[in-house]
């Protein structure tokens, strides 16, 4: 389908920029980025709690498991 948008100027050459490096057409790297956005959000959230869930699992170490804990305290949590 096919659509117009404007864009900033500066938005507008960097995006070219990025296309021409990525030798990828303009319309591609628009779909792209919108794709990311579109699933990206809920996917996100889901990588940083599946990293985190990784990191600060529990160990065999108990001293790596406490620090891990100790760790997450000092985290603010944005929602």
């Amino acid at each position: 389908m096919k659509t117009a948008v404007s864009v900033p100027d500066d938005v507008f050459r960097q995006a070219e920029k990025l296309a021409r490096s990525r030798k990828i057409s303009r319309s591609q790297l628009y779909t792209e980025a919108l794709k990311r956005m579109i699933g990206g959000e809920q996917s996100a959230r889901e990588s940083v709690t599946s990293a985190y869930d990784s990191a600060f699992a529990d160990h065999a170490d108990p001293f790596v498991t406490d620090a891990s804990r100790k760790a997450l305290l000092d985290v603010e949590w944005d929602e």
